[in-house]
């Protein structure tokens, strides 16, 4: 497939040129690891090239505005105040200080799902030994839990319920905004994990009335690995005090005083050390693209290409594990297979990029993306 073949597929397919590696391959497994932009590699370039002149004096007056820059870019992507926004280097740093800073004495117990992804399970199943009671509920169809069963497992006993905005398994998208109205009815918090939403859904945290939720470079971000963030809504901010924390979280960071923490008024008080900065850079590239397209835009060319995907696939006999709905529908389609690990390995010989799920070839359409590259993967399935 050429890139002159599919550009005007769709309002957004001109940017696929902008993607070097659809030159070889056919790109779908963008909820693994989003396509590296030239965007992306420029900043990278940059990065490399202040190292290399200037080395560590560039800290000062570069460095440190572009970690501002990016918490200002993040806040917008999900209109967030930069204040509101700490950096991280994964979900599992961010959750670590979360899950530090509250106090399960009087609420010991943490609401979760069986659908979610297992970091955010494994940071409050460590914790049972010290008496925090975890709260796995489960899925009735293996595709989305119902807001009503988070409900009903929520009480007065409830610190924190924390799970996805969308669903690493199936794609399915969760009502976050009913979660944390469920939550916080009995007093307790919300944590949202939207990895998998932040960049292809629309989002304003403000309006959902979560009280934090992180997300990241990784995969629909377009900055690659190393680099997420933790959104912490500004009434929470200062009733937080993290037992995990680093020299990024004092107010006065470069004054090197290691008698005591002056925290942070902003959610900088839940960051840790040192950013990775080759991380920082190719994110700030990878936002770029976001926010020129837009993620309203970048939504509706992904579900047009969803649906497209979820028609073939029931046309093959292969229907796809989905939403009932297209509202309930994001950019991730799980296909059933009795060898996953052999389909993904033939779609690959056959120059195409997808991956394997237990029982599933995950599928992942962005806005480079076209349905020919679908039709493609589609074909090598049937055969």
């Amino acid at each position: 497939m050429t890139l002159a073949s599919t550009a005007s597929a769709h309002p957004l397919a001109h940017y696929r040129q902008e993607f070097p590696i659809f030159e070889r391959k056919i790109y779908l497994n963008s909820c693994s690891l989003g396509a590296l932009s030239q965007r992306s590699r420029a900043q990278l370039g940059r990065f490399l090239d202040e190292w290399d002149a200037r080395g560590a004096a560039a800290w000062y007056d570069a460095w440190l505005a572009r970690l501002a820059d990016l918490r200002q870019a993040y806040g917008a992507v999900i209109g967030a105040k930069e204040t509101e926004i700490a950096l991280h280097a994964s979900v599992s740093t961010a959750t670590a200080v979360l899950g530090s800073g509250i106090d399960y004495r009087s609420r010991p117990k943490v609401v979760t799902t069986s659908l979610d992804f297992p970091t955010i399970v494994y940071q409050w199943l460590v914790k049972e030994p010290t008496g925090v009671e975890l709260v796995v509920v489960q899925s009735p169809d293996g595709v989305t839990v119902p807001v009503d069963l988070i409900a009903e497992a929520i009480d007065e006993r409830t610190a924190l319920v924390a799970t996805s905005h969308v669903y690493f398994t199936t794609g399915a998208i969760q009502d976050i905004r009913a979660v944390a109205e469920a939550a916080h009815s009995k007093g307790a918090l919300c944590f949202i994990d939207a990895y998998q939403s932040v960049g292809q859904i629309p989002l304003e945290v403000h309006a959902t009335g979560v009280d934090f939720l992180c997300a990241g470079g990784l995969k629909w971000l377009l900055g690659g690995t190393g680099i997420t963030f933790l959104y912490v809504r500004e009434d929470q901010i200062a009733s937080f005090e993290p037992t995990v924390t680093g020299w990024f979280a004092n107010a006065r960071q470069l004054e090197f005083d290691a008698s005591a923490i002056d925290w942070h008024e902003s959610a900088r008080r839940f960051e840790m050390g040192t950013p990775s900065l080759p991380a920082v850079h190719t994110q700030l590239g990878g936002l770029e693209l976001i926010r020129e397209i837009g993620v309203p835009a970048i939504r509706e060319v992904v579900s047009g290409l969803v649906e497209d995907l979820v028609d073939r696939a029931r046309a093959a006999g292969r229907p796809a594990r989905t939403a009932a709905t297209p509202e309930q529908r994001s950019g991730i389609v799980t296909i059933p297979s009795d060898d996953p690990d052999r389909d993904v390995a033939r779609l690959a010989e056959y120059g195409i990029v997808t991956d394997a799920r237990p029982g599933h070839v995950r599928v992942s359409p962005f806005f480079y993306n076209t349905v020919e590259d679908s039709a493609a993967a589609l074909d090598v399935l049937k055969s």
